[in-house]
């Protein structure tokens, strides 16, 4: 996502109002002549005495700094300061001194300090590494310490690593840092192989082998622990080839690894390198890799690859021989819990059977697991050379912070995420094998909707769980989708398009025409709307319009201007010409910029188990939902689409396919009473803290809540209430939620907003959901033209009917709503 610092969204902002067009001014209060206004901003104040922290922007013919110093003196601000260039404040200030600061014609608008969040704690996060750290229960048992790596040795196979930087330093738990670069043609007779050891810095050519060092086992020493590697306690062993690493080089680490295993405790090797012209190829056993890995395999070493950067396409894992039954290859995921584009793909269903030594092995074209591999802040080489990952730096990591750390973006920063992992796995049970750990590895991931096991391997990588079932020996994974055997089966055919439109607030019309073919399935637009407010989003609708003129609208409203994707779904969209459009939201200030909008269309094919839907008014949902392994049918071969849908079944189908995460009770005990045996993994997972995948913290309630006191009730049926809460917990958006809670809850119909009547039948705990739910177009309200008999134009209402039961087809259809938000938008 376009995320800009802070800093440099204002920098932008004002940039604009020097333009041409800048004398226009578009804001939400231009008929009242007073300062754009945060939404929300008062009404969090409301209940606030002391003076918050603001930021202040006033028009460029406010005057000098004295004299917006002035101005600020002048409605009683004394604390905060104004920049020297910029005519921005920060100030602290009260409800009453905002709003009579508004009404000053030289300010141009008031907005919340907000926090902003680092943005490697957030893969720390996402994968359970910072909750695992605080989890009493998880330290060892022979000695009560924490799992954090501790004495598991980690090489890093790489270019180098810099052991001058206090996070990796030399000396400490970098306890072996190795020049290997070979070069044949400087060898003058055939000599036993030679490493330099010892050498404190190794990485002096690109800082890659520096910055994967960080995200093994860094310790955060020169960021007060903010950018902590994922095992700070592991014992970091640099092999270093430099920026031209060839075959040779690689193979030297593995044989350093092996010759020196005894000496640094060494059970994991991390390799970010790959060769794309071996991209496609079968398994080949004789590969010189892949005897090495299988060498250190037999010695109970695990060697972690990354998958590669040739994607989105298939077939572009970058090596033979990271397809090797027994090693760990992992593909680059978002922080948002997404595949990144970039990240090597495998092959649909393709794999065979090889015999290595005296065993058979199964191989298969694909990762075996997701981590993240987006924007990753880690170490950066002390020593002089050219900038890595620039402007993500400067957006992204404190000034404080910046000799010391970068960003990359990769598989390559995937892998040793996972490396790391696998120590704290060893950590908490040394004596597991190679296959013990990628099968924890594998077992314990979150499924990822919309991806297939080619794709993203079991799914997205769970550090906590995973720690769990190697600290305590649990099972996990007869939930992964990867593992199961599907009753129906329906083929889509997708067709991606980006265009890019010119937004202006100023234009009447903000649209493209585009075609759209007879006999389509699902019509998609998305975008992304960070552009120049930055962190707030660019609060505007998107809308499709058919040929016959219906409006199809992202719903967003000003309420929820914070959040920046918009998403439009048509189901069996009408053939012919379709306009894609945005416009600002009413009463809102909106910035003209260029907007990239992702439009795709899909097509239904062939399909099986599903013989009951055949003109059912969900049935293209329905097809929809069952190929993105978001529903599935009955055993039975058919769907029922008009029955009840009960909670085991949401439970079973929240796992499936809105982003939930494994998790077991600690105590060993099941949470709930009344629940059968098969049925417990998908209950517990959606009943834990931080089940959604979307909570990158986990720090939420479950996407579902118990209907009593240890009861979970299974066979009762859902209602349209509870099916909100558990899709926008889901969508990670409990907080935003509960601040909606105490408004009034209406539903946008034509730009305007339409009261939700029977609004007092939803329990107070779920309006913020039923909100969002709303908002989101994932659930409808039911509308009502209602005419007094002598009024000259009718009313519409609305009904959101809470306690209305849930059909099997109504929940196809919200999922495939969920399905179309929560994937990102186009950038």
């Amino acid at each position: 996502m376009r995320k800009k610092s802070f800093l440099l969204s204002l920098l932008l902002f004002i940039s604009l109002l020097i333009q041409p067009f800048h004398h226009a001014e578009p804001n939400r209060a231009s008929a009242a002549g007073t300062a754009v206004i945060e939404p929300g901003l008062l009404a969090k104040l409301t209940s606030v005495v002391e003076p918050q922290q603001v930021i202040v922007t006033f028009k460029e013919d406010a005057g000098s700094q004295s004299k917006i110093m002035s101005i600020l003196k002048g409605t009683g601000l004394s604390k905060g300061f104004v920049l020297n260039q910029l005519p921005i404040a920060g100030v602290l200030a009260t409800k009453a001194q905002i709003e009579r600061l508004a009404q000053n014609e030289n300010v141009l608008s008031i907005y919340p300090n907000k926090k902003l969040k680092y943005e490697n704690k957030e893969a720390t996060e996402l994968t359970g590494v910072d909750r695992l750290r605080t989890e009493p229960s998880f330290t060892k048992l022979n000695d009560g310490l924490p799992v954090n790596g501790n004495g598991i040795g980690v090489v890093i196979n790489d270019s180098g690593v810099d052991g001058t930087h206090k996070d990796i330093e030399y000396g400490g738990h970098l306890v072996q840092n190795v020049l290997g670069a070979t070069n044949l043609n400087a060898l003058s007779e055939l000599l036993p192989v030679t490493w330099v050891e010892n050498v404190p810095n190794t990485d002096t050519s690109s800082g890659h082998g520096t910055h994967v060092a960080g995200i093994v086992g860094g310790t955060g020493a020169m960021s007060k622990g903010e950018y902590e590697g994922v095992a700070p306690g592991a014992k970091l062993i640099g092999y270093g080839s430099g920026a031209a690493v060839a075959m040779l080089d690689t193979l030297g680490g593995f044989d350093y690894a092996l010759t020196h295993q005894a000496e640094y405790n060494i059970r994991v090797i991390t390799n970010s390198w790959g060769d794309t012209g071996d991209a496609g190829t079968d398994f080949d056993p004789y590969d010189p890799i892949n005897i090495a890995t299988k060498k250190l395999y037999d010695r109970g070493i695990v060697t972690v690859f990354s998958a590669g950067n040739s994607g989105p396409g298939d077939s572009t894992i970058s090596g033979n021989y990271k397809k090797a039954p027994w090693v760990i290859t992992v593909a680059a995921g978002t922080k948002q819990g997404e595949l990144a584009d970039f990240s090597s793909r495998g092959v649909k269903g393709k794999g065979g059977t090889v015999a290595v030594g005296s065993g058979t092995w199964k191989w298969e074209d694909r990762p075996t697991v997701t981590s993240p591999g987006e924007t990753i802040i880690s170490t950066r080489v002390i020593s002089p050379l050219a900038a890595l990952g620039a402007t993500d730096d400067v957006n992204l990591i404190p000034p404080a912070y910046l000799p010391y750390y970068t960003t990359m973006s990769g598989t390559s920063m995937a892998a040793p995420h996972v490396a790391g992992i696998v120590a704290l796995i060893l950590d908490a049970n040394p004596s597991l094998s190679p296959l013990e750990v990628k099968k924890i590895i594998e077992q314990t991931a979150t499924n990822m909707p919309g991806y297939e096991s080619w794709e993203v391997g079991s799914g997205y990588v769970n550090a906590y769980a995973a720690v769990d079932a190697a600290l305590n020996n649990r099972e996990y994974g007869s939930i992964l989708n990867m593992n199961r055997t599907f009753n129906s089966n329906a083929q889509m055919t997708a067709k991606s398009e980006k265009i890019t439109l010119d937004y202006s607030p100023l234009n009447l019309k903000n649209e493209v025409s585009f075609p759209v073919g007879s006999g389509q399935t699902e019509l998609v637009a998305r975008l992304n709307a960070y552009g120049l407010l930055g962190q707030t989003g660019n609060p505007v609708n998107l809308v499709l319009t058919a040929p016959d003129g219906t409006r199809h609208t992202s719903g967003i409203s000003v309420l929820f201007s914070l959040y920046p994707d918009r998403t439009v779904q048509v189901i069996n969209p009408a053939a012919g010409t379709w306009k894609v459009s945005v416009e600002g939201l009413q009463g809102s200030l909106a910035l003209p910029e260029k907007l990239a909008i992702e439009l795709v269309t899909k097509t239904a094919g062939s399909f099986s188990g599903l013989n009951d839907i055949n003109g059912h008014p969900a049935e293209s949902a329905i097809k929809l939902a069952v190929s993105k392994r978001l529903v599935d049918g009955k055993s039975t071969k058919n769907f029922d689409p008009d029955a009840a849908l009960k909670r085991s079944e949401l439970a079973n189908y929240l796992v499936m396919g809105a982003g939930v995460r494994q998790q077991l009770p600690l105590a060993g005990v099941s949470s709930v009473s009344d629940v059968k045996a098969a049925d417990r993994p998908y209950v517990e997972a959606v009943l834990g803290k931080g089940a959604a995948l979307k909570n990158v913290a986990q720090n939420q309630k479950g996407v579902m809540l118990p209907s009593l006191a240890g009861k979970f009730s299974p066979d009762e049926k859902v209602t349209r209430a509870q099916l909100a809460y558990s899709l926008v917990q889901a969508l990670g958006l409990e907080e935003k939620a509960n601040e909606l809670k105490g408004q009034e809850l209406t539903v946008q119909y034509n730009g305007s907003r339409v009261p939700i009547q029977d609004a007092a039948n939803i329990p107070a705990e779920l309006r913020g959901h039923v909100q969002l739910a709303l908002d989101l177009n994932i659930l409808n309200a039911y509308f009502s033209v209602v005419q007094d008999r002598y009024a000259l134009k009718p009313t519409i209402t609305a009904k959101y009917e809470p306690g209305k039961t849930v059909s099997r087809a109504d929940y196809a259809v919200a999922i495939t709503r969920y399905f179309a938000s929560y994937h990102p938008a186009a950038e």
